[in-house]
This record gives structure tokens, sequence and C-alpha cells, in this order.
């Protein structure tokens, strides 16, 4: 069985936690363990498994098998997943009755924390997922911003980042786990600070189907927006020039005042369909104010 070298390129702070122990495994190192026997760990950090994705890689193991073993401690006459558990779902959708496997001898704590920065140095965690890791890794463990950066190999500022989004309001946070929300949607969304309006704002995003570049952009009108002023009596010119000034300033767009006497038009520029989106959010929160 060839098995690939490493667990991945994001950082070796797992590799020295299981001491290298993928490195020049041959058949001796792996055992094949009756799927039935193996058990989640209860301490996952990832909490969603995207269906979709399991299928095709089960679709995949019929083929040609489980190529990388899984890591698993004993648990009395069984076992508990260390690192792993996707390849052991999916393998299990295959109808595959073992699975090459490696066993480890782990404390609680060291079996906790492996599988935790095994779950951190892949791609396929929700924002929100990430952030909690990174959480844990700190409260837990006590480690620095420095040290879990290290570990699971980002910078400090990507740890310090993610973090922030733990500071969203709750309903977003939920949002962006359900995978309604991206963590580019997340970020944006971290420049408003009311934690009502971030949630009446996530649910337009989802609503509309806004982008994250839309978002961005609302979330910047919304900070610069100013009142604008309207004083019923007579307007001259200069007034007229002033209330576009407002205008474009709330709409972050050119704005035109057509006036005739006691009537007159609004003309609002827009330059794409996410401006336009951008546009009518901006007039639904005033007509809602």
């Amino acid at each position: 069985m060839m098995v690939k070298k490493g667990l991945g390129s994001k950082g070796r702070g797992l590799e020295a936690l299981i001491s290298q122990q993928m490195d020049n495994i041959n058949d001796k190192g792996v055992a094949e363990i009756d799927i039935n026997k193996i058990s989640p760990n209860r301490e996952q950090p990832r909490r969603v498994f995207d269906e979709f994705a399991l299928e095709e890689l089960a679709e995949s193991i019929k083929q040609v098998g489980v190529i990388q073993p899984i890591i698993l401690a004993r648990d009395g006459e069984f076992y508990k997943i260390i690192a792993g558990e996707r390849r052991w779902r999916a393998a299990k959708i295959a109808g595959i009755d073992k699975i090459p496997a490696i066993i480890r001898n782990y404390d609680e704590s060291a079996a906790f924390e492996v599988a935790l920065i095994e779950n951190l140095q892949r791609e396929n965690l929700n924002a929100i997922e990430e952030a909690g890791g990174y959480k844990r890794l700190i409260d837990e463990f006590s480690m620095s911003q420095e040290e879990v950066a290290e570990k699971v190999g980002k910078s400090r500022s990507a740890v310090a980042n993610s973090l922030r989004l733990l500071n969203l309001d709750d309903r977003v946070q939920k949002m962006i786990h359900d995978n309604k929300l991206s963590g580019g949607h997340a970020r944006a969304l971290l420049g408003l600070n009311d934690s009502a309006r971030q949630a009446e704002i996530a649910e337009k995003i989802i609503e509309n189907g806004m982008s994250v570049r839309a978002t961005e952009n609302l979330v910047k009108t919304l900070n610069n927006a100013k009142p604008v002023e309207i004083r019923p009596s007579s307007f001259d010119v200069s007034q007229y020039k002033s209330i576009e000034k407002n205008l474009k300033s709330l709409f972050g767009t050119k704005v035109k005042l057509n006036c005739k006497k006691n009537k007159g038009k609004i003309e609002i520029e827009y330059y794409s369909d996410a401006d336009l989106e951008r546009i009518l959010e901006l007039i639904n929160k005033i007509d809602e104010g």
C-alpha cells in the first residue's frame, strides 16, 4: 500500500504532534480495522459534513480504496477516530468492510489536540468552525495566537482575523455555520458594529443572493451615509446641489436632480447588477425606517 507522506503542506504542527507517524510507513505499520468497530471522536471539531462531497469521496473509494490511512486510538475493544473521520464516513457509504488505519496511543488531551489541529489544517471547514477551533486551542491548551498559527501553518494575522468572526451576532454565526453565508460575507459584516443590523443585513444577503463585493459596498455605504435633510421651503440652485451631494453620499454613486417648479425627478446611476442590489438595499432600509 502506498501512503502519502505527511498530512499536508499547511504546517508542521500536526506532524510534530504525531511524531512523524506518516513518514516511511510500511505495511507493518498499517492495520485493516473493521469499520463497525470504529466510532467518531465526540470532541470532533468539525460539526458539518458536506453530504455531496462525501458521496464523491465514496465513489473514489469504490474505485481505488482508501489511499491514506486514518488515525485511531484504542477505546476498550473498539477504536476512536483521531484523524480521518471524513474518510471513515465515506468508506461506510461505499460499503467497505475494513479501512486502513494507524493505531496510536494518546491520552484524552493529546487525542483532542491532534483531532483539532488535523481538521484546522484542512480547507473544508466553514469559517465559524475554523474560528471556534482556534479559540479552543487558545482556551483549552493555553496557546497564544502565535502558537496556534504555527501549529496550523497560518499567519498570526489570519488566526486573529478568524477569531474576530466570533464577535458577530449569534444569528449570523449560525448562518455561516449552516453554509448560508461565506467567510467573505462574514468578514464584510464585521464592519457593522450593531449586532441587530448585522443579522438584518445577513438575511438580506441570503434573500437576494448578494455577492461578497456587493456586501462590502453596502456595509461601506451604510457606515458612510449621512442623513438627508430636506426642508419644506423653496429651494434655490445651491440647495439642490447640496441635496444632490447628500444623496450621492448616501447612495455612493452619481445622483442628479431634475427640477421644474413644483415637480421633478431624481436620477440614481448604477454600474452593475451588484451595484443595483446595493442601492435597492439602501432604499429598502429608508422605506423600513
